[in-house]
């Protein structure tokens, strides 16, 4: 699936062809079960928490929507039910943004494959909640777009640091100059920097 990729990030970038022999295939394969919307939806209910708390709060929200994160539950139902299942206040106005975008048509959620990347970010970012970085990882893990590099995740910067032996960690335009032999296949590249920070430290 990304022999392309790894073809090319091999003869780009001479460090990042020795992670890749330490790191191994590549595995980045988007899910393709559920909606464009409920990956979003899931996404703002994930922010800043523990996977195992969001976890449950994702599938008691799911359960309060009758099963599915979707748009008109999460209109209509009242803040008492949502907040019951453990949403914050602050996430469950997201939520509802994110629904009245999706109704308004703002948000042509479902259509968002069928855009170029710019377009799929400038209409995320419209939602209270999401940013360029959780519209970055929309492209990456939803739709499984190429040539995106989030060049201010934490753990890409880090792992940049790690792989090329960097004494202070790079910031965004360090990181988007040491990625730039990456393109277009910056999205592999990305993906094998966070695999990085899983390898023992004496063989990154």
């Amino acid at each position: 699936m990304h022999r392309k990729a790894l073809a090319h990030l091999r003869r780009a970038d001479p460090v990042l062809q020795k992670v890749i022999e330490k790191v191994g295939p590549c595995r980045l394969t988007p899910p393709t079960d559920g909606t464009h919307f409920e990956f979003v939806a899931r996404s703002i209910i994930y922010q800043q928490l523990s996977t195992k708390a969001a976890t449950t709060i994702h599938g008691r929200v799911q359960a309060a929507c009758g099963g599915s994160l979707s748009v008109e539950p999460l209109l209509g139902l009242p803040d008492e039910t949502l907040r019951s299942a453990g949403l914050s206040r602050q996430k469950l106005g997201y939520l509802r943004d994110l629904a009245t975008h999706a109704s308004r048509g703002t948000l042509d959620a479902e259509r968002l494959g069928d855009f170029p990347d710019e377009e799929v970010t400038r209409q995320l970012v419209q939602v209270k909640g999401v940013g360029v970085w959780t519209a970055q990882m929309f492209l990456m893990f939803r739709l499984g777009r190429p040539d995106v590099l989030p060049v201010l995740d934490l753990g890409i910067r880090k792992g940049v640091q790690r792989a090329y032996r960097l004494r202070k960690m790079p910031d965004g335009k360090r990181v988007a100059k040491i990625a730039a032999p990456w393109a277009p296949y910056r999205t592999v590249g990305s993906w094998y920097m966070w695999r990085v920070l899983e390898l023992p430290a004496q063989s990154a």
